[in-house]
């Protein structure tokens, strides 16, 4: 891709990282080099497989850490150390070799709660090579990015299973 764009996927609904996906597989299908990202999600999750055997790089955390509203300051503490060293790998990934499109899933709510700072990752983005498409899920994006961004994707929640007590299932929600 000569002119790599930002896209945004962000809102309170689900299928922001179900759209980050679908775009991963249509890269991926015209054998555009991909490497997707996960922060803040940990455990063994449907996609993985998949993005794998189709050639994705999935960079993410192999320790679990649980929901961060309910953690310790130890806990804390451990998560953030596990946020910047994904975001270290992209780095890595980003130097080694030329990547046409690059999904950082949840991204936004990492930045949000303060496991990554806002400033290597603003750094990150003004600073991605031409030609990287650039996706980036979450909630609440800072004024700049929204700015910044070529696609913004708001996915609103109107009604959720949660709400009534269903927890996510594998092969839909995880």
């Amino acid at each position: 891709m000569k002119n790599g764009l930002i896209h945004l996927y962000i809102g309170d609904g689900k299928g922001k990282t179900t759209a980050s996906l679908g775009l991963s597989l249509r890269a991926a299908g015209r054998d555009k080099t991909v490497v997707f990202a996960q922060f803040l999600k940990t455990g063994i999750t449907g996609e993985l497989a998949p993005l794998e055997k189709l050639g994705i790089r999935v960079i993410r955390s192999t320790v679990k850490l649980g929901f961060t509203h309910r953690m310790d300051d130890a806990a804390r503490t451990r998560c953030g150390e596990e946020q910047r060293c994904i975001l270290d790998l992209v780095r890595e990934a980003l130097a080694a070799a030329p990547v046409d499109l690059l999904v950082l899933d949840e991204v936004l709510d990492a930045v949000n709660i303060r496991m990554l700072d806002e400033g290597e990752f603003r750094f990150l983005v003004e600073n991605k090579p031409p030609e990287l498409e650039l996706v980036l899920t979450g909630r609440n994006p800072p004024p700049w990015l929204v700015d910044r961004a070529d696609y913004v994707s708001e996915i609103r929640k109107i009604k959720h299973p949660f709400d009534r007590g269903i927890t996510a299932r594998i092969g839909i929600e995880k």
